[in-house]
């Protein structure tokens, strides 16, 4: 009979989270290795933090990778990168992995963005898990939150390479997108509202969350379309059929 003493033993990986498997439900994977996303910590240990990245193994945010100790139940802005092992882990040190300056990017390209924090300006954002941008406060439609993965749009490539971002396509588009808006509201209340191209700028934008030009702009169109007509002080849906 063998002695288990000379039994190879077998020790658990440290970087492996601690929450066992069994009776836990999946949910689909939402990211991968090269992106950027707000994740949720589900344990703390003295390894580091790990996280719900939506896979059956959690993932590690290291100690030296951390920029303030997490705890559970919080979220996390993390890059998810592979280490030297190619293990998958995460990082909250943006800036080592998102570019200053834009490469191979133009006005009016169509991008993906996530949310990072709140500036003097407005809203610094990833765009495509690779480089800042910006949203001036001026441009966003409609609250948006740290984390929120959405599409956006490079509105301008400034001279130092950097970007400002848009909410809105370019050109035409975006007035369709105003358009289907202010259809959308339109239905919803009732076929009529109570703004018009004399309205405040500040009203428009609290309620369609868009500005007075491109409002402006989208009811002439809605309005050559027979969409809609124009009253004194206010806009009104025209019935189907008519």
């Amino acid at each position: 009979m063998s002695d288990s003493r000379d039994r190879p033993v077998t020790r658990p990986d440290p970087r492996s989270s601690p929450r066992p498997a069994a009776g836990r439900t999946y949910r689909a994977p939402t990211c991968a290795v090269g992106e950027v996303a707000y994740l949720e910590v589900v344990t703390v240990n003295e390894t580091g933090a790990f996280l719900d990245w939506g896979h059956p193994k959690d993932l590690l945010l290291p100690y030296g990778e951390q920029r303030f100790r997490p705890s559970v139940g919080k979220r996390v802005l993390v890059r998810i990168y592979e280490d030297q092992q190619g293990r998958p882990v995460a990082s909250q040190k943006l800036d080592r992995f998102v570019a200053d300056e834009a490469e191979g990017l133009s006005a009016g390209d169509e991008v993906t963005l996530v949310i990072a924090e709140q500036t003097d300006l407005g809203l610094k954002a990833v765009v495509d898990h690779r480089c800042w941008g910006l949203l001036y406060r001026d441009d966003i439609t409609r609250p948006l939150r740290r984390g929120q993965r959405l599409t956006g749009y490079v509105k301008r490539l400034r001279e130092d390479g950097r970007l400002d971002l848009s909410l809105l396509p370019p050109g035409a588009a975006r007035l369709d997108v105003v358009g289907e808006t202010v259809l959308k509201a339109l239905r919803e209340s009732g076929g009529y509202l109570p703004l018009c191209d004399r309205s405040d700028a500040a009203e428009i934008k609290a309620r369609l969350g868009v500005s007075k030009n491109a409002f402006k702009q989208a009811i002439g169109r809605l309005y050559k379309q027979r969409l809609i007509t124009l009253e004194a002080t206010g806009i009104r849906l025209v019935p189907r059929g008519e």
